[in-house]
């Protein structure tokens, strides 16, 4: 006779668990591997474009640039600004393939989101990651935007897509680039797999960084042309001023 339920998982004994925090090494007191005291301490997205999400004096404001050219997309929803220690954070999962600290930051994001879907922010079809290039794939291993949706998909119970957005194009860096020159670089630089995809859903754009907000604007500007019914922008962070990110 079994009276032990037949489970194959993985099982935890949370009164056993030691996890310590990514930035400050000392125990976590929750599931996620960051303390409390440097969670109160991320510099968190305050007032900011009811849009674009470029930090603004006060809330409920839309900048400039947003309300003389509306972007293609509807809203860029991000819970941090491009500042310590969430850019060191982010640029050691970017470029040195520290892994644990993307996952911790999805994780983070995805809390983050479902308090927004609470609120009212409509929940989207899909996820899409931002492409990269193939020299950028084979320089990197693997596409950063790719691992935080896949991550996101799995918190928000959302279908990924992967594979959808094509980067037909390899551009000149963008970093340190105003937003022209940032458009001009992206011109022709995307497709899409299968426009009968689009047509009709509500799909959101997933990327590390918004920094001028041309790239997300570009792919926004194929899915909404190939019939999509409305395009979000899923990120970590936003860049204070445009162009200051990686």
């Amino acid at each position: 006779m079994h009276c032990q339920p037949r489970y194959k998982g993985p099982v935890y004994i949370w009164l056993k668990n030691n996890q310590a925090c990514l930035l400050c090494d000392e125990p976590s007191d929750s599931a996620l591997a960051l303390c409390a005291p440097c969670l109160d301490e991320l510099p968190w997205l305050g007032a900011q474009c009811s849009v674009c999400a470029l930090p603004l004096p006060g809330p409920g404001l839309t900048c400039g640039q947003c309300l003389q050219e509306p972007p293609a997309f509807q809203r860029v929803i991000a819970p941090w600004r491009y500042d310590f220690p969430v850019d060191s954070l982010i640029s050691r999962f970017k470029h040195h393939e520290k892994w644990p600290f993307g996952r911790l930051m999805a994780e983070l994001l995805g809390q983050f989101l479902h308090y927004r879907f609470d609120e009212g922010l409509p929940r989207p079809d899909c996820l899409l990651p931002v492409p990269l290039s193939r020299r950028r794939l084979r320089q990197r291993g693997f596409n950063q935007a790719g691992m935080l949706a896949q991550w996101l998909g799995a918190s928000l119970q959302l279908v990924v897509q992967p594979k959808l957005l094509l980067r037909t194009q390899d551009t000149p860096a963008q970093q340190g680039l105003d937003a022209r020159a940032r458009q001009r670089n992206l011109r022709q630089a995307f497709a899409l797999a299968d426009q009968a995809q689009v047509a009709g859903r509500h799909l959101a754009l997933v990327d590390d960084v918004l920094t001028t907000g041309a790239t997300a604007q570009a792919l926004a500007r194929l899915l909404i042309n190939a019939g999509a019914r409305r395009v979000d922008i899923y990120c970590l962070a936003r860049t204070p001023s445009p162009g200051t990110g990686d």
